[in-house]
């Protein structure tokens, strides 16, 4: 399978990069999802401007109480980050279950935030983390919340000619317990159904509780109904029993709707019990 021809631009500056995108060009980051569409011929831009190569975009700090993640930074990463695992383990973990090894050490963390597969292992955790995702244009800068950013299959908030340039999770208070939890998909690595989990307690009650959910409907989503249950006393198992509450799952030959909403409580519950167990 080879992909139609196509002009390739490696810009070293995001000001050229944004220029080159505003103009019509296919933001590459890592490839790990354009490149099989490419040659299936289910994407085929006349120009691709690969990021790679612009330093401005690759890195991991810390600042005023939250993690800054460039968009080009790799799953491998985000995993190995000394300050993501003391400080926000859960997206620490979640990268380490995507894909090989492969896949980890050249997909980028704002690839495939921006490609939205409703598969992904990333916006469940975002979700959870109530992350900020940082979109950039040529002439525009704005930032919106993950909740807001993942809006359905393969569709996000970016308008024509923005990409998204930085990812914020918080740094996390020492006494919440977080898990993520999936069921992957044999072949491709993808989350037949991955569960988020963030918890906080305090006098032996659960006094937040954050549930990201992917794999299981059309995009990732926060799970209301388990979140204020958990919060409310609700046994565990009872709060994750409802974690497909309103859904409409999906269906396919890995999982029928009925199975995969199952699966969704069942590793809810796993990544619930796992986060309780973490808090301290």
């Amino acid at each position: 399978m080879i992909p139609q021809q196509f002009e390739y631009s490696a810009p070293k500056s995001l000001a050229e990069a944004l220029a080159l995108i505003a103009d019509g060009g296919k933001p590459l980051s890592g490839g790990m999802s354009l490149i099989p569409m490419m040659k299936l011929r289910l994407a085929a831009p006349d120009r691709v401007v690969d990021l790679a190569r612009i330093a401005e975009l690759s890195y991991i700090r810390e600042q005023a109480g939250s993690i800054h993640i460039g968009a080009t930074t790799t799953h491998h990463e985000v995993e190995s980050s000394a300050v993501i695992r003391a400080k926000c383990p859960l997206l620490a973990e979640t990268a380490s279950f995507i894909g090989d090894v492969q896949v980890r050490n050249l997909g980028t963390i704002g690839g495939s935030v921006a490609h939205a597969d409703p598969s992904a292992d990333y916006p469940a955790a975002l979700q959870a983390l109530e992350a900020k995702i940082v979109i950039k244009g040529a002439a525009s800068e704005r930032t919106v919340s993950a909740d807001d950013f993942f809006v359905d299959t393969f569709t996000t908030a970016l308008e024509p000619g923005e990409i998204v340039t930085e990812v914020i999770v918080p740094v996390e208070a020492a006494s919440t317990g977080t898990s993520y939890q999936k069921l992957l998909q044999p072949a491709s690595g993808f989350a037949i159904v991955g569960v988020a989990a963030r918890i906080q307690k305090s006098g032996g009650k659960i006094t937040l509780a954050r549930v990201g959910v992917t794999g299981l409907s059309n995009r990732a989503f926060r799970a209301a109904a388990t979140e204020q249950a958990l919060t409310s006393g609700t046994a565990v198992q009872a709060a994750a029993d409802v974690v497909a509450q309103a859904i409409d799952a999906n269906s396919d030959l890995y999982a029928s709707a009925e199975f995969r909403a199952h699966l969704a409580a069942v590793y809810a519950a796993r990544a619930i019990d796992a986060a309780i167990r973490r808090t301290s």
